[in-house]
């Protein structure tokens, strides 16, 4: 049983483990009845560009972005259906824009997208609702593991957000249930643009990369500030 306080709980679990997601969705039912929402945000990353990696780094980063996620979305699959109702949503910008410095992460998410789609539209005649949400850089541990690293510049191009902004749009989608999000949802609208067509983004990424390596010097010489 997890630890619960009110209408929250906790407990331990490895998304790469399909018996440990099997007694995460028990736990909850336990504690609450059911499972309405699975919302796939874990993540992870190491920092670096893609020849600098160890080859177990970059399957770290697919075995807990992709496929851990994915046995997560399995594993609700057949308990939501079983139930009658459910509602699925995961993602990340980073699946529109192939980034320099987020090479293997990157291809994690635009696998992840396609995964999300391509079982929603196999589910289509299922009681399930399916949503991807792309939020943007986030203020959370990561992004401050990125901060320490250079090459990973570029997250720092853009505005950051806080958690507890990126948690309304996840909100929101749970009452409305759209098909996809983009956040912020201008800016968004405009990457996911932009992420179709390679040549333009071999143009404008390196510029974003440079705004993005000239916030981060100012970000570190200013001890306290965040992005």
């Amino acid at each position: 049983m997890p630890a619960a306080w009110g209408r929250a709980a906790a407990c331990v679990l490895d998304i790469r483990s399909p018996a440990g997601w099997t007694s995460a969705f028990e736990a909850a039912e336990a504690a609450f009845g059911s499972v309405d929402v699975l919302v796939n945000n874990a993540g992870i990353t190491h920092t670096g560009v893609a020849r600098d990696l160890r080859q177990q780094q970059h399957r770290d980063i697919v075995e807990v972005n992709l496929l851990g996620t994915v046995t997560g979305v399995c594993t609700a699959l057949a308990r939501m259906t079983a139930q009658g109702h459910g509602h699925i949503n995961v993602c990340s910008m980073t699946s529109f824009l192939p980034l320099p410095g987020y090479a293997t992460y990157c291809a994690s998410k635009y696998g992840l997208r396609a995964f999300h789609h391509s079982v929603a539209i196999e589910e289509r005649d299922g009681p399930l609702d399916f949503t991807i949400i792309h939020p943007p850089s986030t203020r959370t541990a990561m992004l401050e593991q990125e901060m320490a690293d250079p090459s990973c510049a570029i997250a720092f191009a853009e505005k950051s957000y806080a958690p507890q902004q990126i948690a309304r749009a996840v909100v929101d989608a749970i009452a409305t249930k759209p098909i996809e999000v983009v956040f912020p949802a201008l800016a968004g609208r405009v990457q996911r643009i932009a992420g179709v067509f390679p040549r333009l983004m071999r143009l404008i990424l390196p510029v974003d990369e440079a705004r993005g390596l000239r916030h981060r010097e100012r970000l570190t010489s200013q001890p306290g500030t965040g992005s």
